[in-house]
């Protein structure tokens, strides 16, 4: 995955709460195992109407919001099941960091192993910032190595466990973490005994 250092760009406001994984991909979308080509798909029954066209309310549609990098939303967000196409539909749409007071731990962890960063801020600090981004001519920083958050007039510190962040600064999936320990792996199968099946 790509690391995550800085992300800087538009914030697109969505102060619901609540807001679960099959809002965010419904599950009749979840028939590809590729993780991507569900952008396209994302809050479908929001951003659509009855008829399936768009519908140019709904903030995600909004031209000056098209190419936003952050959602700045409401609390428990990712809540319902633990769907991976989730955080996959958010981020195969462009976004690169999502801002809430609080998120499911299914849902968090399933962002942080792509490499979209969940950003935690209080509400009093996500209410300031989603009406900064009310304005789309302002731009949001989100600072993974100092872990803050700047927009005018708005500065904030989040909190994120060591090991995340490693893996994030440095584009480490689950796969990668186990390559970096390749050699011990080597040099363990050479010392399995003869009998023993060969794994590759």
């Amino acid at each position: 995955m790509e690391p995550v250092r800085t992300i800087v760009g538009r914030a697109a406001p969505l102060p619901r709460a609540n807001i679960d994984t099959d809002q965010i991909i419904p599950k009749q979308f979840l028939k590809r195992v590729e993780r991507s080509g569900f952008g396209e798909f994302l809050f479908y029954d929001w951003a659509r109407d009855e008829e399936g066209e768009f519908d140019p309310s709904f903030i995600l549609n909004r031209p000056e919001y098209a190419n936003a990098v952050v959602l700045v939303t409401g609390p428990n967000f990712g809540s319902g099941s633990s769907r991976e196409h989730a955080p996959w539909s958010l981020q195969d749409w462009g976004l690169r960091a999502i801002i809430a007071p609080s998120f499911a731990d299914i849902f968090r962890s399933n962002c942080t192993k792509i490499g979209l960063l969940p950003v935690v801020l209080d509400d009093e600090e996500v209410t300031v910032l989603t009406r900064i981004a009310s304005d789309p001519s302002n731009e949001v920083t989100v600072d993974l190595e100092a872990q803050t958050v700047m927009a005018p007039g708005f500065t904030a510190s989040f909190e994120i466990d060591a090991f995340t962040k490693h893996c994030l600064l440095n584009g480490l999936d689950e796969i990668a973490l186990t390559l970096e320990h390749g050699d011990e792996i080597a040099a363990f199968e050479l010392g399995r005994p003869p009998f023993k099946p060969v794994t590759t």
